[in-house]
């Protein structure tokens, strides 16, 4: 019963009660502040605020008498209640209700002036919440006690100097690190000698191509210290998961690991092979986790029904592969790449009865693939109605250009068992709803509906996305992750776990360097070691918080301002006081990033009117879209569905949270979730995640945790290096670019900040790099060089610098365990992909930013005959090969040319013949697989590439022949005096 006159809390707006001397009770008897005294323990004894909040004067120390942590605890417990549960439940009658939130419009206004004490009630709770990733400091006076985990705390664990880590950084040995720091240096000094030198001593016969060489060396230079810098402090990282397994599972206990959300995206079932599909699903679901800590999202953005029905064929064989995997550890747990493995798959297998359920399962899986085939066959040839579900309705999705949203619960705690009677984790399909003139952003908007729908549906902590091709290799990849998302230490400023992409099919040789070796195990080890590697798209674990824009528990707390008092002594508020110098720096940083509401640490610098408009109503709704339901579910830092959520309900909820209006207004894909504006959205929400003050871990366990497949043949290798540059490209052109974005705060290290630039700007070295490869053919058809006659001094210098460059690749392969064949392959392709997708992308990327226009290069397949790596010599016609084909043919007619011309010139030709030809076989050598692939394995190259590049590579020389711009006017005019007579 409310007592007459008595005010109210600010805190909990519960009446503040009377003492023991039946007088109201007074906790600041300076102000006069009203503060129940529930609310008093809490903040002096959980959060240690000695001070009152209004005037900063100490609370009386009466206040505290006979209080302890447990009647605290005691006091409030059962009221830390989400916010579900209180918009579903009005009895909570006569309970300190200190987290009650409310979504109520009407509310907020009204309490526009003194400030939303429910809304500051759950930034407190979540405040509090934060603090669980800290250490507690000591309550002894004294303060030699050591700092204890809250973790252990909570566990009930006793700390002890023997606690093991679940996680250790190995460094690279310093005798193998520090001479490949020493030669990074030594080739720096060598470069600014030889550009000194080149630049001194011009080439006058030949001044248009010595300029042109200058600049595309200097541009070389530029690229390789952004490349090399980064990778100044490599680490290796090493997971202990059965420390994690000991700490996070006792024996008869709930298992206490956090659960995981796996987020599989697909658009086209015909051109994604919907078997491919099926077995990442069915990796995922045998992944060796507690089967209520796993849900398996399926994003079909094509609607398809074949996506649909080849998934519920998928739950069904789940409930016999699932159990069948965890009970003779099957490793890999897809079942296409189980069956298909070349080894003695009875090695380490000890029980008699495992020969026979394997033959038995065998048997089953291809019965299975029987049905997903004939399910496409069916599905090659659209009916003209559209298609029928079984029950004679419609499909949804017959126009894939105007569906609702489509959500179907498959398998999960209410579903259908396993054959032995256990639980199968979650399985879910979501379609998206798609309406006519709505930006549906691509796969970035896919993955953003499906963060909302498992926020509403299950909400875990962590989320781990895989891309349709990709299973899970490792059952134990979860685990890796989770020792450093789950490291107390660690963990706390993690905002996401990269593995490294492994893939299977590809030729021994790598012809195309698709397995991407260079850059998986030695660019991410040394961007390790700063802020983290960079998110590559698959085989990501993310921390859902990271994705909602909020800042890491971490980050620095901002200054406050310089007035200690924004209160006047009594209990009407003063006006907002005016900027002073340090408010506006903190306002500048908070604008420089867009995260107004997203680091809480910065909360607590700001007085209670600021934060009142920060943490308000309408700026989540502003930020995060008009779902109660999802509102509350970014405030649950470690996850979890509200008690009182009902099924039916929360599936309308999630339906309404993928519908195509449901961004708009928002900073969906300007600040939270994957970041819109470019087609490599992997790499831009990386950065803005770093930007923040996030850091990522790289994990490479012993056993690859997720593989996938590459393409084979030559033009789809280039046409995914040119989606890849065209994306940098346009994140150069945007708002984003690394060079300007994010400075303000300062949060970026330098050295990732080089990293991140290095990504964007890689595409434009196709210019240089195309004209100096074409340096090379011109020097040869007309006798001109690059560089002048060498005297004994820039001998060294030329020589020092190509040792320079051997020793930092010999070093780098020896602490990176690279092979030398990796390295050449590497090498080769940036030449091969520099000259054809770079340079497209360049090109597509400020015709798109200048003109609007969006080009597309299409892809013609031919048929490939061959059985093992038959689509490695498949050759589809596509403008991409035409620059690399005419540069061949280019430097080949330079070479013939050449030598024509030397055995016409006699012996003292031959000399200044051997640089040019070394030059002009350096570019052949490095467009070799280019050429290998072209011809293929029975010389079939379209005969359209052929007359293109011969065209082209003639009407170049003819041209250079008959206007010489290299030739000076005094030669010029001996040739026109020579050339009067008829012998000319």
């Amino acid at each position: 019963m409310m007592l007459s006159g008595v005010p109210l809390c600010n805190s909990c707006s519960e009446p503040v009660g009377v003492d023991s001397n039946g007088e109201v009770f007074v906790a600041c008897h300076e102000c006069n502040y009203p503060l129940c005294k529930t609310c008093l323990d809490y903040e002096v004894i959980k959060e240690g605020k000695n001070a009152c909040l209004r005037c900063g004067a100490p609370y009386a120390d009466h206040n505290l008498e006979n209080t302890t942590m447990d009647d605290i605890e005691m006091g409030a417990s059962g009221n830390h209640k989400t916010m579900a549960s209180h918009l579903h439940d009005s009895q909570d009658v006569g309970i300190h209700s200190r987290n009650v939130s409310n979504f109520s419009a009407a509310e907020t206004e009204s309490n526009a002036e003194s400030g939303n004490p429910i809304w500051k009630n759950r930034v407190e709770s979540w405040k509090e919440k934060s603090t669980k990733k800290k250490k507690k400091k000591p309550a002894t006076k004294g303060g030699d006690e050591p700092e204890v985990p809250l973790e252990q705390q909570i566990e009930g664990k006793q700390p002890s100097e023997g606690v093991q880590p679940l996680s250790k950084i190995v460094p690279v040995p310093s005798d193998k690190l520090t001479p490949y720091r020493i030669v990074i240096i030594m080739r720096l000094i060598i470069l600014g000698l030889f550009f000194h030198y080149r630049v001194t001593n011009p080439v006058d016969s030949a001044y248009g191509l010595w300029l042109t060489s200058i600049i595309c060396e200097i541009w070389f230079a530029v690229s390789w210290v952004l490349d090399q810098f980064p990778k100044w402090y490599p680490i290796n990282r090493v997971t202990y998961t059965d420390v994690l397994s000991s700490r996070f599972e006792r024996e008869g206990a709930v298992s206490e690991l956090a659960a995981v959300d796996f987020f599989v995206s697909t658009v086209d079932p015909l051109k994604e092979p919907a078997l491919i599909t099926a077995n990442t699903v069915l990796s995922i679901l045998a992944v060796d986790y507690p089967v209520d800590k796993v849900s398996c999202y399926v994003s079909d953005d094509g609607a398809a029904m074949l996506s649909f029905e080849s998934l519920a064929e998928t739950s069904e064989f789940a409930r016999k592969w699932v159990p069948f995997c965890k009970k003779y550890a099957i490793e890999p747990r897809a079942p296409e790449f189980y069956f298909s493995q070349k080894i003695d798959y009875l090695k380490d297998k000890v029980q008699p009865s495992f020969v026979k359920e394997r033959r038995a399962m065998k048997r089953e899986y291809e019965e299975y693939k029987v049905r997903v085939n004939a399910l496409v066959a069916k599905a090659q040839k659209t009916p003209d109605e559209g298609w029928t579900m079984q029950d004679g309705t419609a499909w949804p999705g017959n126009n894939t250009r105007d569906h609702p949203g489509m959500i179907q619960v498959f398998l999960g705690h209410s579903g259908a068992h396993d054959i032995d009677g256990n639980e199968l984790p979650r399985l879910v399909y979501v379609s998206r709803e798609k309406r006519p003139g709505y930006q549906h952003h691509k796969k970035a908007g896919a993955m953003n509906a499906l963060v909302r729908v498992s926020a509403i549906l299950t909400n875990a902590p962590y989320i781990l996305n895989l891309d349709c091709d990709h299973y899970v290799n490792n059952s134990q990849a979860v685990r890796e992750g989770m020792c450093f998302l789950m490291d107390p230490q660690v963990g706390r400023d993690v905002c996401y776990v990269q593995f490294p992409q492994r893939f299977d099919g590809i030729d021994r040789s790598d012809r195309y360097a698709n397995r991407n070796i260079v850059f998986f195990d030695v660019n991410m080890k040394g961007l390790d070691g700063i802020q983290g590697p960079v998110y590559v798209g698959t085989g990501c674990m993310f921390n859902r918080q990271a994705l909602y824009g909020y800042g890491p528990a971490s980050l620095p707390t901002l200054p406050k301002s310089s007035s200690s008092c924004s209160w006047c002594c009594c209990f009407k508020r003063s006006k907002k006081p005016s900027k002073d110098v340090s408010e506006i720096h903190r306002e500048s940083k908070r604008e420089d990033l867009n995260s107004a509401v997203f680091n809480l640490r910065e909360i607590e610098s700001y007085d209670e009117f600021d934060r009142s408009l920060l943490i308000s109503q309408m700026s989540f709704e502003k930020t995060f879209g008009l779902s109660a339901v999802f509102i509350e579910s970014t405030m649950m830092e470690y996850g979890g569905v509200a008690d009182s959520g009902n099924p039916s309900t929360l599936i309308k909820e999630a339906i309404h949270v993928i519908s195509c209006g449901y961004e708009e207004k928002t900073a969906w894909g300007k600040e939270i979730g994957w970041i819109y504006g470019s087609v490599t959205e992997d790499i831009l929400t990386g950065f803005k995640m770093h930007c923040r003050g996030w850091r990522s871990i790289y994990c490479m366990p012993v056993r690859p945790a997720f593989k996938g497949s590459a393409p084979l043949n030559l033009s789809d290798r280039l046409h995914q290096v040119l989606r890849w540059a065209l994306g940098s490209v346009e994140i150069f052109l945007s708002r984003h670019c690394p060079l300007w974005y994010g400075f303000g705060a300062g949060r970026l290290k330098w050295l990732q900040r080089m990293a991140y630039i290095n990504t964007i700007v890689y595409p434009f070295t196709s210019l240089p790099l195309i004209a100096y490869c074409s340096l090379p053919a011109i020097c040869l058809l007309t006798g001109k060089f690059i560089i002048p006659t060498l005297s004994n001094i820039a001998s060294v210098w030329f020589l020092g610098l190509f040792i320079s460059i051997i020793l930092t690749s010999v070093l780098e392969l020896r602490w990176s365990g690279v092979s030398i064949e990796d390295l050449w392959r590497n090498e080769q392709f940036w030449v091969i992909g520099g000259v054809s997708a770079h340079l497209f992308a360049v090109f597509q990327g400020f015709l798109k930013m200048l003109a609007g226009l969006d080009t597309n290069f299409t892809v013609t397949a031919k048929a490939a005959d061959d059985a093992e790596f038959g689509e490695l010599y498949m050759i589809k016609w596509t403008t991409l090969l035409i620059p690399p084909t005419t540069l061949i043919v280019v430097n080949i007619v330079g070479v013939v040319a050449g030598f024509s011309d030397a055995l016409n010139s006699g012996y003292e030709a031959w000399g200044p013949l051997f640089g040019k030809v070394f030059f002009a076989f350096w570019v052949i050598l490095h467009l070799y697989p280019f050429l290998k692939g072209l011809m293929g394995r029975q010389n079939r190259t379209p005969t359209i590439v052929v007359l293109w590049s011969v065209l082209l590579a003639s009407v170049f020389s003819l041209l250079w022949v008959k206007v010489d711009p290299f030739l000076s006017k005094g030669d010029a005019t001996t040739v026109s005096q020579n050339c009067m007579s008829i012998d000319c």
